[in-house]
C-alpha cells in the first residue's frame, strides 16, 4: 500500500458492542429477490416490460452491500486494525439498509437544524382507496392533494389561534409543518398517505416585530372532523381539475395503463389487495386472522369524511429531542421490516404485522411473484419528492431564518461587474464544521451499521471524510490540516470493479476478493 502500518499501544481490534458487517446476501429478502426477480422480469417483458427506474431499483439492490461490487477499506496505521465497507445502492424504494440510512439522516437533520423546541403534533391523512392508485405515479396530482390537506390544516390552526389568542386576523398566525409521503401500509399494499409533523401552535409577531410562539390546546374531535371535511371538499375540486373522480382508476386521465401496462397492473393489484400472479389471480390476498375482542377506546382525535381519514393524537414536546427524533424516524421508516418476513411451509411469503388489525388480522401470505409485484409498486417514480416543507419551514418563507435552528447559509460572494484584471480571486467557502459531520456519522453508524463509530469519529475529526464521502466513496482523500501525531490515523482506500485504474494494487485486490 505504500505506507507501512506501525506498531503501537492501540487497543486490540474489535467492537465491544458486537458490531458486524451487514451481509444482505444472507437475508430472506435478498434471497427472494435474487431467485424470483429474473422470472418476474421475464414475464413482464412478454407484456411490454417495466420502466427503467423499477428495473434499476432491483438491479442496484442485488448489488447493495456485496464486497465484489466495490468496497472501501479503512485501516489504522498504528495498530493495524482494518475493516471493509461495501458500496450501497442508495436507492429509496425498499432497500432496508439504504432507506434506513436515509431515515436516520433526515431525522437528524430535522431535529438539529429545522424543528424548533416547540410542541410538534403528528397529523396522519389517509385517502380513499380508489385514489391511491393514481397518487402512486401522478406526482402533480399527489402534490395538489397534499396541498388540499395542508390548506385545511393551516385553516384550522389559524382559526383556533384567532379564537384563543384574540387575533384581529388569521393572517397574523404563521404555521409550520413537514410532510413525509408514505407509499405502503403494514400489509405492503399500495397506500399513499401523508404523515405531517406540524407545530402544535402558531407564530405571531409582537409589537417589536419579533416572532413569538403560542401553543394551542389539543384539537377536539369536532375540530379534527372539520379538517377531514375541508380536505374532502377541496379533494373533489382537485380531482375535477385533473379530470378524475373518486369512482376508481378507470378515468380518462389514466395514461399509465397505455404507457406502462405491467406497472399499472402491479399498482392496481397492490392497491386492491388482490393476487396478480399467484395461484388464484384476481382473488383477495390470503391473510392470517386470530379471534379478537374489541374494546371500546376513549374518544381521540380521529375523524373520517368521505374516505378521508384524519388522525392527530400523537404530540411530542419539542424540548424532548430524543423522542422527537424517534418520531421523525418513525414517519420516515422503510416500508419493509426484514424481521417480520419469513417463508411459509407452502412456499409463500409470510409478512407479520407489528400490531394486529381491529379484525384480528396479524399477517399476510403472498406468492413470491406477488411479493415482487408489491415491491415494484413501492418504488417511487423519478422526481417524486417524498419530503415536503410547509409554512415557515418552506424554503421560500421569509420567516424561515427566524424559526429554524440551523444557521442560514451566507449568500455566495460575487465579484464586481467591471472588476480589474489584477483583482485577487475569491476565497473558497469554508467547509462544514467537523464536529457536526462526526455527530451525523455517529448517528447513522449506530442506526444502520454502515461504519463503526470509532472510525467515523476518527475520519470526521481529522477532516478526511464526511457523510457524502461515505455515501459515494470513489477516491482516496487527504487533508493538509491533519495532525501527524494524532493517535489514530485512518487509511481510506477504494476498490471498485467498474474503474479501469483501481487505487489498490493487484495484491490488495486479490486479498479483498479472497483469492
Amino acid at each position: 500500500m505504500g505506507a507501512s502500518i506501525l506498531e503501537s499501544a492501540c487497543p486490540a481490534p474489535g467492537r465491544a458492542d458486537g458490531y458486524a458487517r451487514r451481509r444482505p446476501e444472507e437475508t430472506l429478502l435478498h434471497a427472494l429477490v435474487r431467485e424470483h426477480w429474473p422470472r418476474f422480469l421475464e414475464r413482464a417483458e412478454e407484456e411490454g416490460g417495466l420502466p427503467r427506474f423499477v428495473v434499476r431499483e432491483f438491479e442496484e439492490y442485488l448489488r447493495c452491500g456485496l464486497l465484489e461490487h466495490g468496497v472501501v477499506r479503512l485501516a489504522c496505521r498504528q495498530c493495524g486494525h482494518e475493516m471493509l465497507v461495501a458500496f450501497s445502492c442508495k436507492r429509496r424504494g425498499f432497500c432496508p439498509s439504504c432507506v434506513g440510512r436515509r431515515m436516520s439522516d433526515v431525522a437528524a437533520h430535522l431535529v438539529d437544524e429545522v424543528l424548533p423546541e416547540e410542541p410538534i403534533r403528528q397529523w396522519v391523512c389517509s385517502l380513499p382507496w380508489s385514489l391511491r392508485y393514481a397518487l402512486a405515479y401522478d406526482r402533480r396530482l399527489c402534490a395538489d392533494v397534499l396541498g388540499a390537506f395542508i390548506r385545511a390544516l393551516t385553516r384550522s390552526l389559524r382559526r383556533r389561534a384567532k379564537r384563543h389568542l384574540g387575533l384581529r386576523s388569521v393572517d397574523e398566525a404563521l404555521v409550520g409543518a413537514v410532510t413525509f409521503i408514505q407509499r405502503s401500509d403494514s400489509a405492503l399494499r399500495l397506500n399513499v398517505h401523508f404523515h405531517t409533523l406540524a407545530l402544535d401552535g402558531v407564530y405571531v409577531r409582537d409589537a417589536q416585530g419579533a416572532l413569538v410562539f403560542h401553543a394551542l390546546p389539543p384539537p377536539s374531535g369536532d375540530e379534527v372532523a372539520e379538517v377531514a371535511a375541508w380536505t374532502h371538499a377541496a379533494l373533489l375540486v382537485v380531482l375535477e381539475r385533473h379530470g378524475r373522480s373518486l369512482e376508481g382508476p378507470s378515468d380518462q386521465g389514466d395514461t399509465l395503463v397505455h404507457e406502462q401496462p405491467v406497472l399499472a397492473s402491479c399498482y392496481a393489484a397492490s392497491a386492491g389487495d388482490v393476487q396478480l400472479l399467484g395461484a388464484a389471480p384476481g382473488a383477495k390476498t390470503a391473510k392470517l386472522v386470530r379471534p379478537v375482542r374489541l374494546v371500546p377506546s376513549p374518544s381521540e382525535a380521529l375523524a373520517e369524511v368521505g374516505g378521508v381519514n384524519i388522525h392527530a393524537k400523537v404530540v411530542v414536546d419539542g424540548r424532548d429531542r430524543k423522542r422527537l427524533e424517534r418520531l421523525c424516524r418513525y414517519v420516515a421508516r422503510p416500508p419493509l421490516n426484514q424481521e417480520r418476513l419469513e417463508l411459509h411451509p407452502d412456499g409463500r411469503v409470510r409478512l407479520a404485522f407489528k400490531a394486529a388489525w381491529k379484525d384480528g388480522t396479524h399477517a399476510v401470505l403472498l406468492d413470491p411473484l406477488d411479493f415482487i409485484a408489491r415491491l415494484c409498486a413501492l418504488v417511487p417514480p423519478p422526481r417524486f419528492h417524498m419530503l415536503r416543507y410547509h409554512g415557515v419551514f418552506a424554503a421560500h418563507s421569509s420567516a424561515r431564518a427566524e424559526v429554524v435552528l440551523g444557521r442560514e447559509p451566507d449568500p455566495p460572494p460575487q465579484l464586481p461587474l467591471f472588476a480589474p484584471a489584477d483583482l485577487a480571486p475569491l476565497a473558497p467557502p469554508a467547509p462544514k464544521h467537523p464536529a457536526t459531520r462526526g455527530l451525523i456519522l455517529r448517528r447513522l453508524c449506530h442506526q444502520c451499521h454502515h461504519l463503526p463509530s470509532d472510525a467515523a469519529d476518527a475520519c470526521a475529526s481529522s477532516g478526511i471524510i464526511g457523510p457524502d464521502d461515505i455515501a459515494r466513496p470513489r477516491q482516496r482523500r487527504t487533508s493538509s490540516r491533519r495532525d501527524p501525531d494524532a493517535p489514530l490515523l485512518p487509511l481510506l482506500e477504494v476498490y471498485c470493479p467498474s474503474l479501469q485504474l483501481s487505487p489498490l494494487c493487484r495484491d490488495a485486490q486479490l486479498r479483498l476478493l479472497g483469492a
